[in-house]
């Protein structure tokens, strides 16, 4: 977890010195600095990718017909004698009823399945600070660990469609219909006189194709999804002083004030929130500390937790205002810190007890 590191720095030591410390160079006596370290800075960049692939449909269009009529010789024209007629036989004669065709049938497209893995969040980096508690030396910077942590890139599978084959299409023949006809023919001639027997014709209807079949195409569009990935923009790690008041370092008591029992903001603490924190925060790249206390009225256990809301709470609305989270701290410590004698079972008035009841804060550096 990361840690913030106060620094009070005083001019007491040439230039020399400070800058062999690493510290700010140029400081005026009597003035207090905190060290800031500025954060990774990250922006987000979108990318489109094809789901789903472009593809074509096809409509097959039947072949048309038309009726057309035909004169057709259905008795040859004979002669006839007086004596012996001529006798004829029957025959049938093929004709096509219908001509053959060739239709079309539709193989529909095929669909394949594949992914692909974005980078959604890169690998990260950097130093977080550490202050060993129980230092037992007056120097705190004597118990200060630095530790080098780095966090693995964070990925995403997408799950897109693939065009295995488009739509085509198959001929189907279809053969032509024929049917016959009768006709009588002369089986053996007239003999003796001669007469003329002329020729009779009737008429037919057949069906002839008119157009062909033939296929209509229909192109569906792709599909795109965007993908949001966030990507390092610009590297932090970067050591800054900020001059603060140097009453800002200690322990500062905010006139915050909750309902019993409560964690919610008043309306005037809002307010004080707005008058002291947020100009301090947004003129600066400072952090700040929220320290959050009760009274000792009540189970511990609950005023414990109850403070750490109350701490939460600042900082949550601080959040709302534009600032970072990563600038801030919320503490609660319960009824621990009692600035009076008024701990469990000891009998005092409530204006004691309100002094328990106070939200403090202090500047950090990182």
């Amino acid at each position: 977890m990361k840690q913030k590191l106060l620094l009070l720095v005083c001019f007491i030591a040439g230039i020399g010195f400070s800058q062999a410390q690493g510290l700010p160079t140029n400081p005026e006596p009597g003035k207090c600095y905190v060290k800031c370290i500025t954060k990774d800075e990250f922006k987000d960049v979108e990318e489109t990718i094809q789901t789903y692939p472009a593809y074509t449909t096809l409509k097959v269009v039947p072949a048309t017909y038309k009726t057309v009529e035909e004169r057709v010789l259905v008795k040859e024209a004979s002669k006839k004698f007086v004596y012996v007629p001529a006798t004829y036989e029957t025959v049938e004669v093929p004709y096509v009823k219908q001509e053959r065709r060739t239709d079309l049938k539709v193989v529909p497209a095929s669909f394949g399945n594949d992914s692909r893995t974005f980078e959604i969040y890169p690998k990260t980096s950097g130093w977080e600070y550490k202050v060993l508690e129980d230092c037992p030396s007056v120097d705190k910077d004597d118990c200060v660990a630095a530790c080098f942590v780095e966090y693995p890139a964070q990925s995403r599978d997408v799950t897109f469609t693939t065009l295995a084959s488009d739509a085509s299409t198959n001929s189907v023949p279809v053969p032509e219909q024929t049917t016959t006809y009768k006709k009588r023919v002369i089986k053996t001639p007239a003999r003796m006189d001669e007469i003329e027997i002329p020729a009779e014709y009737t008429t037919i209807k057949r069906r002839v194709v008119d157009t062909p079949a033939s296929t209509t195409t229909n192109t569906i569009p792709a599909q795109y999804q965007t993908v949001t990935r966030t990507v390092l923009d610009k590297k932090g790690g970067i050591t800054t002083w900020e001059e603060v008041d140097c009453e800002l370092l200690d322990p500062n008591v905010l006139p915050v004030f909750y309902e019993l029992g409560s964690a919610r903001l008043t309306g005037s603490s809002k307010t004080t929130i707005d008058n002291t924190l947020l100009p301090l925060l947004r003129d600066s790249n400072v952090s700040i500390e929220i320290m959050s206390h009760t009274d000792s009225r009540g189970n511990d256990d609950f005023n414990q937790s109850l403070s750490q809301q109350r701490a939460n709470s600042v900082v949550n609305y601080l959040v709302s205002k534009g600032i970072s989270r990563s600038r801030l701290t919320a503490r609660g410590f319960g009824e621990s810190r009692l600035t009076n004698r008024c701990s469990n079972g000891v009998d005092c008035s409530e204006a004691q007890h309100q002094r328990n009841r106070r939200t403090e804060f202090r500047v950090l550096s990182n």
